[in-house]
């Protein structure tokens, strides 16, 4: 049985709703499944969903051992930027979840994955299939899945060597000075909310170029290169040095006018695995970001 806890951090939220949001692994529907069951307390006593939470309730979340499901093909329509033997390189879009997880078991990336590649080799991992390096669900942007072990493990080893190229872009808040620079900063759970990552003294060590591309309405646009590849890094680190991601209800505040994080994977580059060739792919903003951005520069 594994166990996470959490402390309200105001008041009036209601129980299922606070957990899907800070939980973002967890649906609201597996949420109350695990309340109905007994399995989240509040304050050390069972709690219906609709609980409206006070600031500084504990909440226990108990989650039991179970099953792994069976992954199954399903026909979720992917933006394949290129492919070959080896690999998929796929336009991931925003609101989709990479891989299954506790109370997400189906409609993810590699569910639609497997309709396109039914004969894909087995791996290892049963739910993670191929993944290489993940995106969370609201960022949207490059991703590359192998389709071999071969494949899996060369890309692995290059990611792990820091031979990937990964650039980002994202806007944050504030007017971000200098315009050019890097953040380094050990990243680690957080003590009190493990599901959340921080800046920790005994953390892992992490780095983060960025460069300045347009200050927008007391904004910043940049295009950054991850120098590592740690948890929620861009997130974290940006929000650290006191300009959170645009919408990114974690580590910063929502916008009204911004529907996710501004987070988008827009260049990946990497070495085939077939022939060692280096190849760069790239992948302009989505429409959504690209729609936000207007109504920031052009408030009605």
């Amino acid at each position: 049985m594994k166990t996470r806890k959490l402390v309200a951090e105001s008041d009036g939220e209601r129980l299922d709703k606070y957990i899907a949001q800070k939980e973002t692994d967890l649906s609201r529907s597996f949420i109350q499944e695990l309340v109905e069951a007994g399995h989240i307390q509040v304050n050390g006593k069972t709690a219906k969903p609709s609980l409206k939470l006070k600031n500084g309730d504990t909440i226990t979340i108990e989650i039991p051992p179970e099953t792994p499901p069976e992954l199954k093909a399903e026909d979720i329509p992917l933006d394949i930027i290129f492919q070959d033997k080896d690999l998929l390189l796929i336009n991931k879009p925003p609101g989709l979840t990479v891989h299954p997880s506790p109370g997400h078991p189906d409609h993810t990336l590699i569910n639609g994955v497997l309709a396109l590649e039914p004969e894909m080799e087995d791996f290892d991992d049963p739910l993670r299939p191929g993944i290489v390096h993940r995106l969370d669900k609201d960022t949207s942007g490059l991703l590359l899945v192998a389709k071999n072990r071969e494949a899996l493990a060369n890309l692995s080893a290059q990611f792990k060597e820091r031979t990937v190229r990964k650039y980002y872009l994202t806007l944050v808040q504030g007017e971000l000075h200098p315009a050019e620079g890097f953040i380094e900063a050990p990243l680690g759970r957080e003590p009190q909310n493990r599901q959340k990552i921080a800046v920790v003294s005994d953390g892992r060590p992490a780095r983060t170029g960025y460069k300045v591309l347009r200050y927008i309405q007391g904004y910043s646009l940049l295009e950054v290169k991850l120098e590592t590849g740690r948890t929620h890094q861009i997130r974290v680190h940006f929000a650290a040095i006191g300009h959170p991601v645009a919408g990114d209800a974690v580590y910063g505040q929502k916008e009204t006018w911004l529907k996710r994080q501004f987070l988008h994977a827009h260049r990946l580059s990497f070495s085939l695995p077939s022939n060692g060739q280096n190849v760069e792919f790239s992948s302009p903003l989505p429409t959504d970001l690209e729609e936000a951005l207007k109504t920031l520069e052009n408030p009605s």
